[in-house]
C-alpha cells in the first residue's frame, strides 16, 4: 500500500518514517513550495557528486560482483555549491546523494515502512534520469539516498544543490521484517557502497 500525503505526514510524526532534515513546510503556504505530493515528499539534492575517472583503463565484469569497489577505488569527486552548480553534459553519468537522511527504522510494534525513489516527469522531459534503476529503499536502512543521474537531452544540465530532483514514494510492509545489513546501510556519500575487500 503507498502511503498518501497525510499518511506520510503521520509517520514523519510517529516516528516510522524519519528524514532528517525534516521537510517544511508540512501544509501548502503561500510562496513556499509544498514538498509533499499527493502520494510523494520530494527530497532535494546534497552536496557532493561522483563519477568514474574518464579514459580508465578498466572494464566491468558483471560474474565478478564487489562493484561497490569499482567506484570507491575510481571516482572523482567534487563539492556543489549554490553559486557553482555542476554542468551534466550529455552523455554523462554520475553518483549523486539526497541532501536528506532517510531513516526506516524497524520498530517492535510497526509500522513497518519502505520506500520508493523516483525522478521528477519535469526534469526527465529536459532528459534528467535521476534514479532509474533499484529504486527500493528497505526497512531498516539509514542514510542519505545515492542517486544515479545521467543527462539523456540534448543540451547541458546545471545540477544545484537543495534543489528537489526526487519523490520519495512510501509503502507499507505487510510484517516485521528481520534485519540485514546491506553494503548501503549508512551510506552518506555518493559511491557504490562500503568497499568489500
Amino acid at each position: 500500500m503507498i502511503l498518501s500525503n497525510l499518511s506520510i505526514q503521520a509517520a514523519l510524526d510517529s516516528g516510522s518514517l524519519v528524514v532528517t532534515p525534516q521537510p517544511r513546510p508540512r501544509t501548502p503556504e503561500p510562496g513556499i513550495a509544498c514538498p509533499f505530493q499527493t502520494s510523494a515528499m520530494d527530497l532535494t539534492l546534497g552536496d557532493e557528486i561522483s563519477w568514474l575517472k574518464d579514459q580508465m583503463p578498466i572494464s566491468v565484469d558483471l560474474r565478478g560482483g564487489k562493484f561497490n569497489n569499482l567506484f570507491v577505488l575510481n571516482c572523482e569527486r567534487r563539492q556543489l555549491k549554490r553559486d557553482e552548480p555542476y554542468l551534466l553534459p550529455p552523455g554523462k553519468f554520475v553518483l549523486a546523494k539526497t541532501h536528506e537522511v532517510v531513516d526506516l527504522p524497524i520498530r517492535e510494534d510497526g509500522p513497518w515502512l519502505a520506500a520508493r525513489i523516483e525522478g521528477r516527469s519535469s526534469y526527465a522531459r529536459c532528459g534528467l534520469l535521476v534514479h532509474f534503476t533499484a529504486p527500493t529503499i528497505h526497512a531498516g536502512f539509514r542514510g542519505t539516498i545515492t542517486l544515479e543521474m545521467m543527462n539523456f537531452g540534448p543540451y547541458p544540465i546545471l545540477l544545484y544543490p537543495f534543489s528537489p530532483v526526487c519523490q520519495l514514494i512510501v509503502e507499507q510492509v505487510d510484517r516485521k521484517p528481520f534485519k540485514n545489513d546491506s553494503q548501503f546501510q549508512g551510506q552518506m556519500e555518493p559511491t557504490g557502497g562500503r568497499r568489500s575487500d
